[in-house]
């Protein structure tokens, strides 16, 4: 599993139509940095969900007030141009019809032409500003080359660096700001639906619903950036709103502050359904196919379905999270409805409908035929969100060379890399790099193992059950992704470890105790437990990145998978190890993640 890009926001966003292709045989635009006088006076940004800072809804600034440009005429020039405003060298696309959602406000320019070759937007010929026929549903964006212009100067330019994390539903979730280079949370000091309405609108959706206090969306880790925030309600930006800057005693994350913010109505959840459960937060899955007057429900092929499947549906139905995704569902009556309308679902996790997802189309084919192989979802509004306390990695790591007579058991458990079975048993010995692995629970949910207690497997060698034969992943990877160590800890035990102070231990592996980590609590895996290592041995001298993934199958749901990889530096000289910089990998910026992967590695002790 690769970790999940720290710039896509949350999993999931308005996903509105598709996106266009790029345009052929444009001029190569210019890249020099300077502006002409037409562009003094405007400033630029790029809004709405999903996106990158190098795309999105690309909005103006004219006379104090914020538009959008319509998709009428507009060209992968016009593109060339605005991206140069935002200050990018040029554009690789154009999205029409909202594909970011729909702005608010005036619609400052329709029917806009460029060659390409403009310095500003305002040399483009167009209808004039605010004079337009269109509506917020035909609102343009651009993609952009990720290449900032030389010398550029973004003071023109307005850049949403706000998120959301852990929300059930589109448009909601734990409010996240960046700064220097690392997210961080908000206090919910005096937070209220002024301060809301600013990061909704900040990301792209209209006013503010509902401001969120108590850590509502689960607790984030890490800094908490701001508290006590006073906004009017109409700053651009949250950090443009009055605030104090925290400390370490002023507030906790059961504080961290959320919001649910207005959406424009879709439709979406008109076009799936449930039958057959015992609650209406389960059940069959259907799906209306077809066009006017041939419109019908259908079932899905439950081939391949899962975890990530099945997040999509419960969030088109509007019921949250997903439990389960069942693969077969013959307990449950699916009525008249049995004819097989989809299969080959395949989702990212961060689509808004499941037709947005990667399908056969009209073609359906399935492995297994039949209603009763067809695709179901047990729902939840709460999940469990996983953290891995990056920290205490850095801190614990260390190099043994373990003899081979030691390693028996964990030979028996595939925790050895494979040369280890030509090795002269039970001389030699192996190098193993350990180090400490802390998981915490910090969703709303219990974190609890897939399968049931009837499958577990025991172990002799470690005297408990193991609830989950792939719970975490420990990769040393090269700088460009190649995976160059495979012995590694191959299954778990979830227990509860230790809890914050007013939360109670509930799972224990002894005795064939219920197994998972209780909301508030951490499961630690010491450094000098069986196993708890990536076998080394094979590994040359060099510069690698150790990163750790947790529940890299999305075999359990959770409120946010896109904190589940940590990545740390790391320099192996062939005695020694040094690793520094551990961090979950949606902590930084694009440009700090940029930075860490340029990372140059070591001279002698001193950190380049």
């Amino acid at each position: 599993m690769r970790p999940v890009s720290v710039w896509q926001w949350s999993l999931w966003g308005l996903l509105l139509c598709l996106l266009c292709s790029s345009c052929l045989g444009s001029p190569s635009p210019s890249t020099a940095p300077e502006k002409r006088a037409g562009s003094q006076g405007l400033r630029f940004r790029l809004a709405g969900f999903p996106r990158k800072p190098f795309e999105g809804r690309v909005e103006i600034q004219r006379a104090g007030e914020w538009g959008t440009i319509c998709d009428d005429d507009f060209t992968l020039q016009a593109a060339h141009v605005l991206c140069r405003e935002l200050g990018f060298t040029e554009a690789t696309g154009w999205t029409h019809s909202a594909k970011y959602g729909p702005g608010t406000g005036r619609i400052w320019l329709d029917n806009l032409s460029c060659s390409g070759t403009e310095q500003s937007v305002t040399e483009c010929a167009s209808r004039g500003w605010g004079n337009s026929d269109c509506t917020h549903d035909e609102d343009a964006g651009v993609i952009c080359k990720d290449e900032r212009l030389p010398g550029f100067s973004d003071s023109n330019v307005i850049e949403a660096r706000v998120r959301l994390k852990g929300g059930a539903h589109p448009g909601e979730g734990r409010v996240e700001v960046l700064k220097a280079g690392t997210w961080g949370t908000v206090c919910d000091r005096k937070w209220d639906l002024q301060a809301a309405s600013v990061v909704c609108r900040e990301l792209g959706f209209g006013s503010a619903r509902e401001a969120l206090s108590g850590a509502r969306m689960g607790q984030g880790m890490g800094a908490i950036h701001l508290s006590e925030v006073r906004c009017s309600g109409q700053e651009p930006s949250l950090w443009k709103c009055p605030h104090r800057n925290i400390t370490a005693e002023d507030c906790s994350h059961s504080q961290d502050a959320g919001v649910r913010c207005n959406l424009p109505y879709t439709g979406v959840e008109t076009k799936i359904r449930l039958s057959g459960g015992r609650s209406r937060h389960e059940g069959r899955v259907e799906v209306q196919t077809g066009g006017p007057g041939s419109l019908r429900w259908g079932l899905i092929c439950g081939d391949d379905w899962g975890t990530l499947e099945a997040m999509v549906a419960c969030r088109q139905l509007g019921l949250g999270y997903a439990n389960h995704g069942l693969q077969e569902t013959w307990y449950w009556d699916s009525g008249n409805v049995t004819e097989v309308v989809m299969s080959g679902v395949h989702c990212t996790g961060t689509e808004l409908s499941l037709d947005q997802c990667a399908h056969h189309g009209t073609h359906v084919a399935c492995k297994r035929t039949g209603s009763h192989f067809t695709a179901g979802v047990i729902c939840s509004e709460t999940a469990s969100d996983l953290l891995l306390h990056s920290a205490l990695v850095q801190e614990s790591a260390y190099i043994e060379d373990r003899p081979l007579h030691m390693l028996y058991c964990a030979a028996e458990e595939n925790c050895l890399a494979s040369s280890a079975r030509s090795a002269d048993w039970p001389y030699g010995h192996r190098r193993l790099l350990r180090f400490s692995s802390q998981i915490h629970n910090l969703g709303r949910a219990d974190f609890r193992p897939k399968a049931g207690r009837h499958s577990w497997v025991w172990h002799e060698c470690h005297g408990h059950y193991h609830s989950m034969d792939i719970f975490t992943h420990y990769d040393i990877l090269t700088p460009n992704g190649t995976k160059v160590a495979e012995g590694h800890k191959a299954s778990f035990c979830l227990e509860d470890t230790e809890c914050q102070e007013d939360v109670s231990k509930r799972y224990e592996c002894a005795n064939f105790g219920e197994q998972g980590i209780t909301v508030g609590c951490w499961d630690l895996y010491r450094h000098d437990i069986d196993c708890q290592w990536i076998d080394i041995t094979d590994v040359k001298p060099g510069n690698y990145v150790l990163q750790v993934v947790i529940n890299p199958n999305f075999e359990v749901a959770e409120s946010d998978f896109t904190n589940n990889a940590m990545k740390c530096n790391c320099k192996y000289d062939g005695h020694r190890i040094w690793v520094h910089n551990c961090h979950i990998g949606d902590a930084f910026s694009e440009e700090a993640n940029r930075r860490f992967e340029r990372y140059p590695g070591q001279t002698s002790n001193q950190i380049i």
